[in-house]
């Protein structure tokens, strides 16, 4: 049976935005205020390093790159965020979904899997390594990095819709592994794709793979979302 839960379907904000919401929303799903609540948004272009990251063997970020770089509390290593990539923040509470970490992070492989399988595109696992590939070479189209305290979830996965892939090989030593292989949707699709097309079908394989049924809030087009009146009211 399905459980209720929020969505927040946002365009395009800034990363420490979007980590001071995620934030605010984890305290306020923690303490029973609101129920699970999934963040939909894009990001303008950013690096953001995980508790893993060796700066020194995988930062090539070139002088004068317009790109933030950012140091997260998440796990894994670094990896790029910019826009014509969908991310997505599920602010969970594990208790509800199974107190395992590393089926949390299976069902966000699931939920990636599903959002392709719906556009036509084939994603799989492979064995060792956390996100969703494409076989035959193998090729990385959707990173995920999670925390997880108090049993409550922030951060997520980033999913390769269109955009340009050269950072993530050019700047960055992505999750770590030489010479890795980067694709996108609309690469495999062979057409544009826009982050809006992709958008319902993640909603529907979250809702699926969680049990959750989703009211989405109204964001005002995100104007005045960091302060009034949804950023506090969710807050409580």
């Amino acid at each position: 049976m399905a459980t209720g839960g929020y969505l927040l379907q946002l365009g395009e904000v800034p990363y420490l935005e979007a980590w001071d919401l995620q934030r605010s929303l984890a305290g306020a799903v923690s303490q029973g205020a609101i129920p699970d609540t999934i963040v939909l948004l894009e990001h303008p272009p950013v690096v953001t390093l995980g508790r893993r990251t060796d700066e020194s063997a995988e930062l090539h970020v070139p002088e004068g790159a317009e790109v933030e770089v950012v140091e997260t509390d998440r796990g894994g290593k670094s990896t790029f965020h910019g826009p014509g990539q969908l991310v997505c923040y599920p602010i969970l509470d594990l208790k509800r979904h199974g107190r395992d970490v590393k089926e949390y992070v299976r069902k966000l492989e699931e939920a990636l899997i599903g959002t392709l399988a719906a556009l036509g595109v084939e994603g799989t696992r492979l064995e060792g390594l956390t996100g969703v590939w494409l076989e035959r070479p193998p090729r990385k189209i959707a990173s995920i990095g999670v925390r997880v305290s108090r049993w409550v979830t922030t951060h997520g996965y980033a999913l390769n819709v269109d955009l340009d892939p050269a950072p993530f090989t050019d700047w960055i030593t992505a999750c770590g592994l030489e010479d890795a292989m980067f694709t996108t949707i609309a690469r495999e699709l062979d057409r544009p794709v826009t982050v809006d097309e992709v958008r319902p079908h993640a909603v529907a394989a979250l809702a699926e793979v969680f049990g959750l049924e989703l009211e989405e809030l109204p964001t005002e087009d995100g104007a005045g979302l960091w302060g009034q009146p949804i950023h506090a009211g969710l807050a409580g």
